[in-house]
């Protein structure tokens, strides 16, 4: 019989318990869409970016309108949104 544990999941980028609760659920559903391999997420008052970082074989354009449909959510009136590539 063989008793093999799996390995855990890599540990967030960041402590999680640190960030504002709308950021940690920002990278929560961005994490979430298929083909995010990193994200990183800035804030300033009346503006919120998503960088993400797409695994080898996703069309990047693609990519980024998921993301966009995965936050439309948590958006704000009057605030503006941003998405983009990490390098």
């Amino acid at each position: 019989m063989n008793d093999a544990i799996a390995p855990a999941p890599p540990a967030p980028p960041a402590p999680v318990a640190a960030l504002p609760p709308r950021i940690r659920r920002t990278l929560e559903l961005v994490y979430g869409v298929e083909g995010v391999t990193a994200a990183r997420v800035w804030h300033w008052p009346g503006r919120i970016s998503v960088g993400v970082r797409p695994a080898m074989l996703s069309a990047q354009s693609e990519l980024l309108r998921r993301v966009e449909h995965a936050v439309a959510g948590l958006r704000e009136p009057d605030e503006t949104w941003d998405f983009g590539l990490l390098d």
